[in-house]
């Protein structure tokens, strides 16, 4: 049965990270070594990775608490002519394990969603202790290459992650594969996102993550859910920077 977006409570576990986005021009190359000279013109700072998933659930209107720790600061430099990303630079930060962290009662929700950049926020361990608690839907994004760790647990990885898991999970319809612009596979079956011009894919699996986790609750269908959240990324990569697109523009 499906519900409305008002009355979806989610609870969001993950690692998250500041944004730094640097934008300058690039008109000279330095007398010093073979290198651009980037002349910074402003910067942009934003949430990234768990947090910028949750802005995606709260943009398409759900009720959403997150758990989360900051573990890094990504600083990007982007030429303004053109948006291109010149450089990246990740910066650690110490933070805290989500046993260290005091977390809701599971009940309160109707699903979880982990987004897990493997920073050492959310072991194996809390991943099976969550999944052993909680009742409902659970949907993760992992980095961790011992997928067959995570049963009854809705798995959404991209191509790389998936070519170099060591383990994958016994149920493979539990596994959602992103493909990047070409195709998502769930199981036996295939679908092809819409064709857009790219301009940045910063932060579009935590949009596929979001609105797939979304849609499903209202719609009580993987198929749908795959297609909507397709519709959401293909949103996102039109922008620059990472972007939450809203419930009216993916309905569009």
């Amino acid at each position: 049965m499906s519900q409305q977006q008002s009355s979806l409570k989610i609870l969001l576990i993950g690692d998250s990270c500041y944004d730094y986005y640097h934008y300058g021009n690039v008109s000279r190359i330095s007398p010093e070594a073979p290198i651009p000279i980037f002349d910074l013109s402003h910067i942009d700072k934003k949430r990234g990775m768990a947090s910028n998933v949750y802005d995606n659930l709260k943009a398409l209107g759900a009720d959403v608490h997150i758990v989360t720790t900051f573990s890094e600061n990504k600083r990007r430099y982007i030429d303004k002519k053109t948006g291109q990303q010149l450089l990246r630079v990740d910066e650690k930060i110490d933070s805290e394990q989500y046993e260290n962290v005091m977390a809701p009662l599971f009940s309160d929700y109707n699903a979880i969603v982990i987004s897990d950049y493997d920073k050492g926020f959310v072991s194996y361990d809390a991943i099976t202790s969550i999944r052993n608690e909680f009742d409902g839907p659970i949907f993760l994004d992992t980095k961790k290459k011992n997928l067959g760790s995570f049963n009854n647990i809705f798995i959404k990885i991209n191509q790389y992650e998936y070519e170099n898991s060591e383990y994958l999970p016994n149920d493979l319809n539990s596994l959602i594969v992103t493909y990047g612009s070409d195709k998502i596979v769930w199981g036996s079956k295939e679908f092809y996102p819409p064709k857009v011009s790219a301009y940045d894919v910063c932060g579009a699996g935590d949009t596929f993550l979001a609105s797939l986790a979304f849609e499903y609750l209202r719609k009580n269908s993987m198929e749908q859910a795959i297609k909507f959240a397709m519709k959401a990324a293909a949103i996102t990569v039109q922008k620059i920077g990472v972007y939450a697109p809203s419930l009216m523009e993916i309905e569009k």
